[in-house]
Formats: C-alpha cells, sequence, structure tokens
C-alpha cells in the first residue's frame, strides 16, 4: 500500500491524521464498526451490545473472549475501561475526549462485560465506541504522549506491527492468532511515497499493489491491464481554512469575499477532471444530513470587491488590496506530494491575485504541516481535507469548545452554531436530527470560516491478482472479485488472497 504522508501516533486515542488511522485501523479493534451499506453496526471486539434508552441512557457490551493482543495477553473489559479514562485524562494529548463528555459512569461488570451510562441522551453513542481499544497492561504507568508504544503498537487487530522506517515504510505482519481467523494475506508493508509521479510508477511496476490515486491519474490507471480503478462518493471535502484568530479573517464578510473570488467550478473542472461537486458548507452531498437548500456560492469576482470595500479594503495604484496603510497579503500552506491539493492552490492564489490579495503558497511534508501548523495553530489558510463519520456529530469540529484541544483549529465561534450541536447529539429521531444538521449546514455555510470546496470522488486503485476468499455454506472455498462497499474498499481486507501462488512464501521486512 503506498501513502503520501508517513504516520504520526500509532495510538488511536492520539492519532489525528489518515495516515496514523489507516495503520491503526489493521493493528487496533473497537467494540464495534459500521457495517459494510454503512446503515448499522457489527460487533469487533464487542459480539453483542443493548441499549437502553432514557434520561440517561445506558450501553452494555458484552465482549468477546478469548481475544488476544499481540503479545499474548487476553483482552478485557478492564482495557475498555482504561481507554476511556486515557480519554478523559486532562493529560493526555486527544482530541477525542468530547465524544465521551457525557458518559456518567463506565464501568467494568465482570472481565467480559463494559457498562457505560450517559449523563443524559447521546445519539452518536454507539459510535463513539468503535475507537481502537489500547492495552492496559502496557500503558497504564507510562506517559501515554511519549511512550515508545506509539511508533510500535501492541493491539488485537488482524495484523501486528513489525517495524517502522520513518519516511519509508511501516510494515505489519498477520496476526496468526486473530479472533476472526488469520488474515489470507501474509502481511502489509504500507510504503510513504510523497510524490505522485513516482507513486504512479510504483503502480506501473508494481512496487505497490493499491494506492488511492489523484483525479488526474484516474484515465491513465483505468488504462493498465493488472490495475483495476474503483470510485465512490467520498464521506468528506477539501476546503480553504481560516485562522479567525488572524485579523484578517474575523469579519465574515471578507471571507464570503474570499469565496465569491474563487471558482470552485473551475477547479473541479480542471483539477479535479469533473471527478467530484462544489461543496456548499461542512457535508458531504450524498449523505442525509446535508442541506439541498444551501446553494454554492457563485463564483462572482466584482461581488467580492464590493464586499472587501465596505470592510475598508481599497485597491492601491499597483492593484493590491489596501487598509490603513497595510497591504492585503497572507500565507497558503498545504501538504507536500498531494499535487491535486497544489494546484487547488496555484488556482486560489491566482484567483485571489485578480481582485488584488496577494497570496504566497508554503508546502510541508505532512507530519511538519500537521504537528508544527495544524496543531499548533500557526497559520493565516490551509487547504485540507475531512473525512467524516456516517453520524453527522460534527462537534470536535465546529463547536468553540474545541477550539484548543479538540479540531476547531480555525477558532470558529457561533453560539447558534455551538447550541444546535449539543442538541444534535440528544436527538435520536433521524428527522429531527435532519433539521438540526441543515439549520448548522445553514449557519456554517453563511459564517464561510472555510471556503468549502469540493466533493470529491474517492478513487483508489487495486492489482487484479486480489481477489476474495470466500467459503459457500458447505464450507467450499471460492473466489470473488473485490468488490468497492459503501464502507469502503479495504472493508474485507483479511479475505484478501493472492491464487496464483503454488506455495506460501514467508513474508519479509
Amino acid at each position: 500500500m503506498s501513502s503520501i504522508g508517513d504516520a504520526s501516533y500509532l495510538n488511536p486515542v492520539l492519532a489525528q491524521d489518515s495516515a496514523s488511522s489507516d495503520i491503526n485501523s489493521f493493528v487496533f479493534n473497537g467494540l464495534i464498526k459500521y457495517n459494510r451499506s454503512l446503515d448499522g453496526f457489527v460487533g469487533d471486539l464487542a459480539e453483542s451490545w443493548k441499549v437502553e434508552t432514557g434520561p440517561q441512557p445506558v450501553i452494555t457490551f458484552h465482549l468477546r473472549k478469548g481475544v488476544l493482543w499481540h503479545d499474548g495477553k487476553e483482552f478485557t473489559a478492564e482495557d475498555v475501561k482504561f481507554t476511556y479514562d486515557k480519554i478523559m485524562d486532562e493529560k493526555t494529548n486527544t482530541v477525542r475526549r468530547s465524544s465521551y463528555e457525557l458518559v456518567k459512569s463506565a464501568e467494568v461488570l465482570d472481565p467480559y462485560t463494559f457498562r457505560v451510562t450517559y449523563k443524559e441522551p447521546f445519539s452518536p453513542g454507539l459510535d463513539s465506541w468503535g475507537i481502537g481499544i489500547i492495552p492496559k497492561h502496557l500503558l497504564e504507568n507510562v506517559d501515554i504522549n511519549t511512550t515508545s508504544f506509539n511508533r510500535h503498537p501492541i493491539g488485537t487487530g488482524p495484523f501486528r506491527f513489525i517495524e517502522w522506517v520513518s519516511d519509508e515504510k511501516i510494515v505489519l505482519d498477520a496476526n496468526s492468532q486473530y479472533f476472526e481467523g488469520k488474515p489470507d494475506l501474509n502481511g502489509i508493508i504500507y510504503r510513504i511515497i510523497p510524490e505522485t509521479a513516482l507513486n504512479e510508477m510504483e503502480m506501473l511496476t508494481r512496487g505497490a499493489d493499491y494506492s488511492s490515486i489523484s483525479p488526474f491519474e484516474y484515465r491513465r490507471m483505468e488504462e493498465i491491464p493488472s490495475v483495476k480503478v474503483y470510485s465512490q462518493p467520498s464521506l468528506g471535502y477539501t476546503y480553504i481554512g481560516y485562522n479567525l484568530k488572524n485579523p484578517l479573517f474575523q469579519d465574515r464578510r471578507v471571507r464570503r469575499a474570499l469565496t465569491y473570488a474563487i471558482n470552485r467550478e473551475q477547479i473541479v473542472q480542471y483539477v479535479l477532471y469533473g471527478l467530484g461537486v462544489v461543496a456548499t458548507g461542512p457535508f458531504p452531498n450524498q449523505m442525509w444530513y446535508w442541506n439541498p437548500n444551501v446553494k454554492p456560492i457563485p463564483y462572482d469576482p466584482q461581488k467580492a470587491r464590493e464586499l472587501l470595500a465596505e470592510v475598508g479594503w481599497k485597491p492601491n495604484k499597483n492593484g493590491i488590496l489596501e487598509k490603513e496603510g497595510k497591504p492585503f497579503r497572507f500565507t497558503l500552506i498545504t501538504n507536500s506530494g498531494n499535487d491535486t491539493r497544489r494546484d487547488v492552490a496555484v488556482l486560489v492564489q491566482r484567483q485571489l491575485h485578480e481582485i488584488g490579495i496577494d497570496v504566497t503558497l508554503e508546502l510541508y511534508e505532512w507530519s511538519v504541516f500537521i504537528k508544527d501548523f495544524i496543531d499548533a495553530r500557526h497559520f493565516d489558510a490551509c487547504i485540507l481535507g475531512w473525512g467524516l463519520s456516517v453520524d453527522p456529530d460534527a462537534y470536535e469540529i465546529w463547536h468553540s469548545s474545541q477550539i484548543d484541544k479538540g479540531f476547531n483549529f480555525t477558532s470558529y465561534r457561533n453560539p447558534e452554531v455551538d447550541k444546535l450541536l449539543v442538541e444534535g447529539r440528544r436527538e435520536y429521531d433521524i428527522q429531527k436530527r435532519k433539521q438540526i444538521y441543515w439549520r448548522i449546514h445553514e449557519l456554517i455555510a453563511d459564517d464561510q470560516p472555510y471556503t468549502f470546496l469540493f466533493v470529491p470522488l474517492a478513487i483508489s486503485a487495486l492489482e487484479k491478482r486480489f481477489f476474495l476468499l470466500q467459503k459457500d455454506q458447505a464450507g467450499k472455498e471460492h473466489l470473488e472479485p473485490i468488490r468497492m462497499e459503501k464502507a469502503g474498499l479495504l472493508y474485507d481486507i483479511t479475505k484478501w488472497y493472492v491464487p496464483k501462488m503454488k506455495q506460501e512464501v514467508q513474508f519479509q521486512k
């Protein structure tokens, strides 16, 4: 597998980026996970659960017996309680805390029964227990933020950690003691290939078997006989996020002007090659909680100039906007290796220059970009993307309480949005939740803390030599093509199989 960026923390409590999440999904398990069609849950470390609704809802999880950590120690409810306690520990540098703040009590009833009681109704409750569980026996007496475990993880998942060479590769081996049976793959090498052209060459020469691919690679990849290309609407969007602590961006009219000045239809057409749609707000266009009544802000440079003039920005003799003698100038950053984001940045720079705004572009390696700029809140504006959950709860991203330690790194504040985000978590009725999130969509779109760019197609390429190894009702094995599930192409990766091997090949570093 290839990735443009390296991981940061191989610990699901601490991880924030997609590269870390990819590896953690192979090494760790949650109590539950979404089914393949994303319309319900199936058991993972929990074999069953019971939800009791009411003023103080209760979820009781009945855990699988005999599940082993990769070091041979048995997994129990104590590990679940420990994971919860670590998330809630103020010393832990996690952005996950808000998903558990409404827990009244978390109890170990016996080694295989875990019960959580909430202070009030909390509709994303089940979803939150999909987080990877971490081992108490290895982490209870260490500083979780700095422990070597974060680079040498021990989980319960289908693949065991073997090796991590920074900016080069992460190696995983099949877990022969996995509770659902040993994966049919011998292992995974997660290669860090930061350049798109190099990644494409690796796919062509079979140096990589699987890769997410950019829109401009789509047609070429489709022509490779040994590769199959898969696509479906993304559960996320790409955006320009503005640091609202910067005085430049504190007036909503300025942010709306910036969006008016950016031709997003052109970006979708020429950067995405039409493989996406313009985003209207903070939710993907195909989801039930997306508000169809919110229309995209159109491309209108003249309207942008008028709004900026209202705020006091007037062009100087060189055509650059000035206010109180200072030019409208800022730095736009994104991660290197992502050609789509780079191309978007170049177009945005050009289009903003046309209305008199001076934009400097800077690209940084992924881990530096996240740690030194995004996490540190040290930026003017950034191009990033969100991969979202099936549940509409976006409290961690938009609630003002999440500015310092959550995902609200743009420092967005809107009291009505805060109130609605809390209400959305308390409501179980899907029609009532829809009205709440439609209003949230409307308010955030009006405020434009981001310029919401586009919802892309999620596109990936896979060598055709991989198949699913399935068993029929009589136990007879047969091969099936790998399918793109709503839950993603990798949903059944433990059943992937390469049939051409005549004998088992030892998987090596």
